[in-house]
C-alpha cells in the first residue's frame, strides 16, 4: 500500500490535471457511470463530533476508480492544536477490491474543490475574463484562486474576508505564486470585490449572502462552493433568479445547498430553474454560457466521485515521481 501525507498529496495534484479530472468525474456522474451512495454520518456525542463516510465507484474514459473518503469534524480539536477537520481517502483496486493506497484527505479535498470551480470556470466563464474576486481566505479560498488563475489568464484579484489579518497572510503567501498575478488586493468591502469581477468564487460558511446582487456586472461567472447545508447562503436569491444555474449533482444540491433550497422554499423559483449538471456540459448534452452578458452560476456541494478520481490522479503521479511510502498490507 502506498501512503501519501499532506505535502505529498499536494505535490501529486497539479491544478491543471485535477481540473481535467473533475470534468471526467462530472461526466461520469451525469452519464450514469458513477455509483455514489448517500454519505453515512456517524455521530460521536461524547466529543460533539461527527464522521462522514463517502464511498464512490466510477468509470471514466481513462480508468475505473474505487475509493472511500472519511471526513471527521471535531470542534474541540483546535484547542488541542489539531485541525478541526480530519480526513483520509482509502483507494482500492477496482478489479480485486484490494486496498492499494491511503491519502491525507484534507489537502485532497481542498484541491479537488478548487478544481471543481476551475472546471466550471473553464466551461462557463467568458474567455476574456481578467478580474477575479475570492470570498473566504481559508484553505478553500486558496485553491479557488489557484484554479481560477489556471482556467483563465487572471490579471487582477480581490480578496474579501471579515478577518483582515487572515486576508493579509493570504495575499502575502499567494500573490505572484505560479499562475497567480502580483496584482492581488485586499477588498475593503464586498462591493469593491465584485463590482469589476469577471469571476467570483465563494468559499465561506456564511448564513447570509456575502455580496449584493446590484453590484454584479453583466457577464459575471460565479462558482459557489460554500453553502453546503440548507441553513447556509452565500449568493443572493435575486442573483439566482436571473442566473443560468449549473450544479455538480442535481439531487445532492437540492438536499444540501442553502443557496438553492432557501429561494425554492420562498417560492422565488422551482427545481426546473436549475439548467443542468456541469457533467452534461462536458458531455455536450446542454449548452454552457449562452451569451456574453449572461450571469452563470455553478453550485458545488462536493460529491465522492471527485475524491475517488482525484485520489487516482495523485496515486498515478506519486508513482511517477517516486514519492510516498510503501508499506506491507
Amino acid at each position: 500500500m502506498l501512503i501519501l501525507n499532506a505535502n505529498e498529496v499536494r505535490k501529486a495534484l497539479p491544478m491543471h490535471e485535477v481540473i481535467h479530472a473533475m470534468k471526467q468525474a462530472y461526466a461520469a456522474l451525469s452519464d450514469g457511470k458513477a455509483d455514489i451512495p448517500l454519505r453515512a454520518a456517524l455521530s460521536i456525542p461524547r466529543h460533539e463530533a461527527v464522521s462522514l463516510f463517502m464511498p464512490a465507484y466510477a468509470q471514466t474514459d481513462e480508468a475505473d476508480v474505487l475509493a472511500i473518503k472519511v471526513v471527521s469534524l471535531f470542534p474541540k480539536n483546535p484547542s488541542q492544536g489539531l485541525a478541526y477537520i480530519q480526513a483520509a481517502v482509502l483507494v482500492f483496486d477496482p478489479e480485486t477490491g484490494r486496498a492499494i493506497a491511503l491519502l491525507e484527505g484534507s489537502s485532497l479535498t481542498a484541491i479537488r474543490t478548487g478544481a471543481a470551480s476551475g472546471a466550471a470556470i473553464d466551461l462557463l466563464a467568458r474567455p476574456e475574463s481578467k478580474v477575479a474576486a475570492i470570498f473566504g481566505a481559508g484553505a478553500q479560498g486558496r485553491t479557488q484562486l489557484e484554479a481560477a488563475c489556471t482556467a483563465r489568464k487572471i490579471e487582477t484579484v480581490f480578496i474579501f474576508d471579515p478577518h483582515p489579518e487572515k486576508v493579509k497572510v493570504f495575499v502575502e503567501e499567494l500573490k505572484g505564486k505560479s499562475s497567480i498575478p502580483e496584482d492581488v488586493h485586499i477588498a475593503s468591502s464586498a462591493k469593491e470585490a465584485v463590482e469589476n469581477a469577471d469571476i467570483i468564487c465563494t468559499a465561506t460558511t456564511s448564513t447570509k449572502p456575502v455580496f449584493d446582487d446590484r453590484d454584479l456586472k453583466a457577464g459575471t461567472h460565479i462558482s459557489a462552493v460554500g453553502s453546503y447545508t440548507p441553513d447556509m447562503q452565500e449568493v443572493p436569491a435575486e442573483t439566482l433568479q436571473r442566473a443560468k444555474i449549473f450544479v455538480d449533482s442535481r439531487s445532492a444540491s437540492l438536499k444540501e445547498a442553502g443557496d438553492l433550497i432557501q429561494p425554492i422554499r420562498a417560492g422565488l423559483f422551482d427545481e426546473s430553474h436549475i439548467y443542468g449538471e456541469l457533467g452534461e456540459v462536458v458531455l455536450g448534452r446542454i449548452l454552457g454560457r449562452g451569451s456574453p452578458d449572461e450571469i452563470t452560476y455553478f453550485k458545488s456541494v462536493g460529491i465522492a466521485v471527485q475524491d475517488a478520481i482525484a485520489a487516482q490522479v495523485a496515486l498515478n503521479n506519486a508513482r511517477k515521481m517516486n514519492i510516498g511510502k510503501e508499506v506491507e498490507f
